[in-house]
């Protein structure tokens, strides 16, 4: 996301938030210093499962479960997640579903990927020998 002035966004206009790997539609509450609290509307992207310092590793000590913020929920994010929104807010519980599902259709995407991967290199080891 972008930096923004202080004076560009004010308290009830509407921020697109980037929030712990997920991406929201809320409404800017108040500001806090070099933060604004930001009442959640809509869920664009979900959340991102297991350890994000070892992304794409299922092996990791603490695998961690990430919930989308819910609907009306407040969260304190740095300003410079923040940009303003000037779209239609989805419904919530719409919103949510299909960010759930690209997430979901994105991970599958990437299991085939690795399957194939590892076929092909299944294959080239037999070749190999």
């Amino acid at each position: 996301m972008q930096n923004h002035p202080e004076n560009v966004i004010q308290a009830g206009e509407l921020v697109k938030m980037t929030y712990k790997s997920g991406v929201y539609i809320g409404e800017m509450m108040e500001m806090s210093g070099p933060r604004a609290v930001v009442k959640v509307l809509a869920v664009i992207k979900h959340p991102e499962q297991g350890d994000l310092h070892n992304p794409y590793d299922p092996d990791v000590p603490m695998f961690h479960e990430r919930r989308a913020l819910s609907y009306t929920e407040k969260a304190l994010a740095p300003l410079r997640d923040l940009e303003p929104y000037a779209g239609e807010v989805p419904d919530y519980r719409e919103s949510l579903q299909h960010a759930l599902h690209r997430e979901m259709a994105m991970l599958d995407k990437l299991k085939r990927w690795a399957e194939r991967g590892l076929t092909q290199l299944e294959q080239l080891q037999k070749e190999y020998k």
